[in-house]
């Protein structure tokens, strides 16, 4: 059976005794029908509980199964009679329409209801572009009547956004009757307000991170905010009921907290601080994943959303799979051993540079080998590191019980969270600390444009801010055609600009898109929906 095939055949409780298992009552959640709501309540002490991170090595264009595995762990610990739950993002329309589809695991590892979780689901996307575009608006209108805060049409760098991908609007035109300016579409996942979403405490942190992004500068250099244009109310407005996280269940029932969703490549790639929060209070055991590999959101997870939500991680599983392996070690004629030095970076990333104890989990495919997951073992044996093999897309929680056995045994203590860069550093100073110590690589190369953006961040008294490197998911470097392990390469920034609301700089590396396009055969040609709705080819 297809992934929709069997969550449309899984027998799923009822939301609201979904939430009796994490303790809520029936006012704290806002149902929406009967198996997906809102919690409709406050951070609450995460008092001992554990909190386990999943990430990846370099993934292939096709992805790791990192979700797969995240909701297959949570499964087997509740099997295992630990009080669990996920926490996870909410998956992006460009992907599900695109080429790597949804993002609600796969096979017998899901969390559902799948469709609506991955098309529409409780609207937050939607009320999150909506308050993007209308900040747009109001920068527009601004401009239009009179211009009151000397906005230079020029210099606008709050941007439209849209949740598909469309190349069409990487380079666009607006024109109001007056004047017409060149702009360009942000997918919705890589906007700002996605971020302040994430990363947002409460309502009223919400409301002062919106008013904080710095949407233009003014024709004195000057930065101008949204809260200059008197929009943040209007904004937040919108926004409410997207704060509020969404719980789901997986098909074996344990409770799945899905909320926000910024992409790792191109933003931070983790879900909301409130969330995960959340979890951490009522269960035992959180699992949550960052997007991609290790090097891009296990990083930003680490740097930017532990530090801001005060979190430390008692153990990180890194997703390998045979594919994987062999795809970075393509050059070479032993294919896997040559892979394995990628899987071998990231587990030195997290456990040298972090501080964190880790676990491999083996995704296995129908394809592997015993005699290929037998060398991958002795592999990981020679280097002293824990692993599972686990089969949670044939078998769900059930196949990954060595897996939750291996966390539990690292979750007894808690490490403490180490930094790759202090808060005081210099921009140029954190991020070389971020490409030698996270990347591998020899250093950094900052354009023209880049060192005249680090001056003007430094005058306006932000390189305090954490770093967000935007770059590609598929190589250690700025170059997706430089896969596996690559050495002594330097990663090249092209431009930086601070961001008020979230609190961190966006550093662009090499020719990272904000916008994705479609690839030449899109997933959505091989979707249908029946007279009746059945809907089909969606994964």
């Amino acid at each position: 059976m297809t992934d929709i095939e069997i969550a449309e055949k899984a027998k799923l409780e009822n939301i609201v005794d979904i939430a009796h298992k994490l303790g809520l009552n029936n006012e704290q959640i806002i149902c929406y029908g009967n198996n997906m709501a809102k919690i409709n309540k406050s951070t609450i002490p995460r008092k001992d509980n554990k909190l386990v991170l999943v990430s990846s090595m370099s993934p292939t264009p096709s992805g790791n199964g990192k979700t797969t595995i995240s909701i297959g762990l949570a499964d087997a610990l509740s099997r295992l009679g630990k009080s669990t739950s996920l926490a996870l993002r909410e998956p992006s329309l460009g992907p599900v329409f695109g080429l790597k589809g949804g993002a609600t695991g796969g096979g017998y590892s899901q969390v559902v209801p799948m469709a609506e979780i991955n098309l529409h689901f409780t609207g937050d996307f939607h009320a999150i572009t909506s308050a993007n575009n209308l900040l747009c608006s109001a920068i527009d209108n601004s401009i239009y009547f009179d211009n009151p805060l000397g906005i230079d049409p020029s210099r606008i760098v709050f941007h439209r956004c849209e949740d598909i991908n469309d190349r069409a609007l990487r380079n666009c035109s607006t024109n109001d009757g007056k004047t017409e300016n060149k702009t360009s579409f942000q997918i919705t996942a890589a906007s700002e307000i996605m971020a302040v979403l994430s990363l947002a405490k409460d309502l009223s942190d919400l409301k002062r991170r919106l008013g904080n992004i710095i949407v233009a500068y003014t024709f004195e250099s000057l930065p101008v905010f949204a809260k200059d244009l008197k929009v943040v109310d209007a904004m937040t407005i919108l926004l409410k009921n997207a704060l509020l996280p969404n719980l789901v269940q997986t098909l074996e029932g344990t409770p799945a907290i899905i909320h926000a969703g910024p992409f790792a490549n191109i933003a931070h790639g983790c879900n909301s601080v409130i969330a995960t929060n959340l979890s951490c209070g009522l269960s035992e055991y959180t699992i949550t994943e960052a997007g991609f590999g290790a090097d891009l959101g296990a990083e930003k997870f680490l740097d930017i959303k532990c530090k801001s939500a005060t979190l430390n991680p008692n153990a990180v599983v890194i997703v390998a799979t045979i594919p994987a392996l062999e795809y970075h070690g393509q050059n070479s004629q032993t294919q896997l051993v040559s892979g394995f030095e990628n899987l071998k970076h990231h587990i030195n990333t997290i456990t040298q540079q972090f501080g964190l104890p880790v676990v491999v989990a083996i995704n296995r495919f129908p394809t592997d080998t015993d005699e290929k997951l037998k060398e991958l073992g002795s592999l990981l044996e020679k280097i002293n590191t824990p692993y599972a093999v686990c089969e949670c897309y044939k078998k769900g929680g059930e196949g990954a019980i060595e897996l939750a056995k291996q966390v539990i045994n690292l979750c007894q203590t808690t490490p403490k969270l180490k930094n790759i860069y202090e808060k005081t550093d210099s921009i140029e100073e954190k991020l070389h600390k971020i490409v030698t110590k996270v990347y591998g690589g020899k250093g950094v190369k900052l354009t023209p444009s880049a060192l005249e953006d680090i001056r003007k961040i430094n005058t306006l008294g932000l390189s305090h801010l954490p770093i967000v490197i935007a770059k590609t998911q598929y190589s250690l470097s700025d170059d997706p055609k430089l896969i596996g392990t690559p050495k002594d390469f330097e990663i090249t920034i092209s431009s930086l600009e601070p961001k008020g609301g979230s609190e961190f700089i966006v550093a662009i590396a090499g020719k990272t898109l904000l916008m994705p396009g479609l690839p030449r055969v899109p997933a959505y040609e091989n979707m249908s929906i029946s007279d009746n709705g059945i809907i089909r080819g969606l994964f």
